[in-house]
């Protein structure tokens, strides 16, 4: 009895955890990265980070659907561009990532 409590015990605060990092990938990308710098490294192998990724991030844009408008600050931080802006115009290529 006393294994089958500890087990509980042990299988609740794993979903406690894995429940507070999917409210952590709804956060907006900058309070997320502040908060991702502070986890241990450990818990990346531990919790189900990939799939809480995938159904936090999933977003509802489909493959030929027009991209939802937004605006992002130049390299040179001095204006704006907004993805509406290039409407009309030559096809505009989005590629997401890092490359650091």
């Amino acid at each position: 009895m006393k294994y089958l409590r500890i087990a509980g015990v042990a299988v609740a605060f794993y979903a406690l955890l894995s429940a507070g990092l999917l409210a952590v990938m709804y956060q907006p990308p900058d309070r997320f990265g502040q908060i991702m710098a502070k986890l241990p490294r450990p818990l990346f192998f531990i919790l189900p980070f990939k799939p809480l990724w995938y159904l936090a991030r999933a977003g509802h844009v489909k493959a030929g659907d027009t991209a939802p408008d937004f605006s992002l600050e130049t390299v040179d931080h001095k204006s704006r561009v907004q993805l509406s802006s290039f409407r009309g115009n030559k096809p505009v290529v989005l590629v997401f990532g890092s490359y650091t």
